[in-house]
């Protein structure tokens, strides 16, 4: 049984492998870069550098740094992919390309490849602050605290000698993993070995509002002025936010006139900070009053204020509004994103309105490009539905789009075909995700577990555990 199974899987690529072989289209000849994501997408990974090899594609840097971009969140994938690309004529490794790697191998935690891609590195002499600091955001991320921490102290054994931008950088991981009280302690400890500057303060002071402990961020405030350092647009900007986060939106416009008054002029960030709040809280005409007095003021609406009021429209179920102002994003010339999109489908999709919401995604499409929050959401919407046709549609078009779903997008279409009890199409997937280098969450694992003893396959389980545990031996979870 298991080896069918197998066998079966296999042959299903080995059948797609050999239609794009033998069946490429004119575009893909004159577009390499498409070419090579064909293959990335179709061909079994034993076959895959064989398959490169024969396909003639030249890579190039800037080629190389698109396909690991599409296949971000493949990361053992990107990495063969890489691999290859390095062993190719007159072709060598660019600092970007590097970080782009090891960005991909630390989401999916294979540190140890990571930290052998930066030893290359140091052989090269390519290292720089940047790359610390990206291994210290995906170590704090990953809630590696004293590994974070660690690589910002070892960059000196590389050559590379760590300064206030490096500190900065430290700080800004912990902060953004809400291990602001670590940040702080480090701070403290090194404040006179670093001076520093706007920058450092804002961060602090961010991190501290993200906490929540308003307090405590209003002291490092006061510590920032005490020892000379100016509030920048930066600062304010983060003040207005954690302030608005604090429920005090009233106290957030007094800072917002503090600074007209001092000629510094509010951003469009910060508009779209207090529109976003107003929201929240309902009061719409406040939000719309707030939008009305930034254009006004000569600033800008980007996409990200307009996102704000689509947002704050949604909470009071005035559709009909949203789609007023995705008509004035046309006429202004602001393209609405993927964020934009997820917004108004959230909205539909929790009012019940699933037909609408289909509606949308499909006229989105013609404007923007999908993330993998909106696959994920159109998928579950479609399993919810008892329509896995469309769920397999959406992903269907996903793939020919070239985009690698998420362990989140791979979780809501197993977890849809467990439901639905299409057991052998979620072992299918299941695989495939496993084969990109995705550990599957416990729970969406634990729902095919069940099922598969059920139906008395423990030959397949078998066979996906032994797949997991080839892995990197982490424990599994959502």
């Amino acid at each position: 049984m298991l080896r069918q199974l197998h066998q079966k899987l296999r042959g299903r690529k080995v059948i797609v492998t050999r239609m794009y072989s033998s069946k490429e289209s004119m575009e893909d000849k004159l577009d390499p870069l498409n070419r090579l994501c064909k293959i990335m997408m179709s061909c079994p990974k034993l076959g895959l550098d064989t398959e490169l090899d024969q396909s003639g594609i030249r890579i190039s840097s800037e080629m190389l740094d698109d396909a690991l971009k599409r296949f971000e969140n493949a990361g053992m994938l990107a990495y063969r992919l890489f691999e290859w690309a390095g062993k190719q004529h007159n072709y060598e490794h660019s600092t970007r390309s590097y970080h782009i790697m090891i960005e991909s191998l630390a989401k999916i935690r294979q540190y140890q490849i990571m930290w052998d891609l930066v030893n290359k590195m140091k052989t090269k002499g390519m290292l720089n602050i940047e790359t610390f600091c990206i291994i210290m955001r995906k170590y704090a991320r990953a809630q590696k605290v004293e590994e974070a921490v660690y690589t910002f102290n070892i960059m000196n054994k590389f050559d590379v000698p760590s300064n206030l931008a490096a500190f900065n950088g430290l700080l800004s991981a912990l902060c953004k993993s809400k291990n602001v009280r670590k940040a702080q302690e480090i701070f403290d400890s090194k404040k006179h070995e670093f001076v520093p500057d706007s920058k450092t303060y804002s961060i602090l002071i961010e991190g501290w509002g993200r906490a929540p402990n308003l307090p405590k961020a209003r002291e490092v405030y006061r510590e920032m002025i005490e020892v000379g350092c100016n509030a920048d647009i930066v600062t304010y900007g983060i003040m207005v936010d954690i302030l608005c986060k604090a429920g005090r939106v009233d106290e957030a416009v007094a800072i917002v006139k503090e600074m007209e008054f001092s000629g510094c002029r509010p951003t469009s960030f910060i508009y779209s900070v207090l529109v976003h709040t107003y929201g929240l809280e309902n009061r719409i005409e406040d939000a719309i009053d707030t939008f009305l007095e930034m254009e006004k003021n000569g600033v800008e609406a980007d996409v990200a204020v307009y996102n704000s009021l689509i947002s704050a429209f949604c909470k009071v179920n005035k559709f009909k509004n949203i789609y007023r102002v995705l008509n004035d994003m046309q006429l202004k010339g602001v393209t609405p994103n993927a964020r934009t999109c997820n917004i108004i489908l959230s909205g539909l999709i929790a009012r019940g309105e699933t037909d609408d919401a289909f509606k949308v995604f499909r006229r989105m499409l013609k404007i923007c490009d999908p993330d993998a929050d909106t696959y994920t959401m159109m998928i579950k919407m479609f399993c919810e539905r008892n329509e896995l046709k469309m769920a397999h549609k959406v992903w269907k078009y996903m793939k020919r789009k070239q985009f690698v779903p998420s362990m989140h997008t791979f979780s809501a279409f197993i977890n849809g075909l467990c439901d639905n009890a299409d057991v052998s199409r979620a072992c299918v997937l299941m695989e495939e995700m496993i084969e990109k280098g995705m550990r599957p969450g416990r729970m969406t694992f634990e729902k095919l577990r069940q099922l598969l003893l059920k139906e008395g396959r423990e030959d397949v389980l078998e066979f996906l555990q032994l797949k997991i545990n080839l892995m990197v031996r982490e424990p599994l979870s959502d």
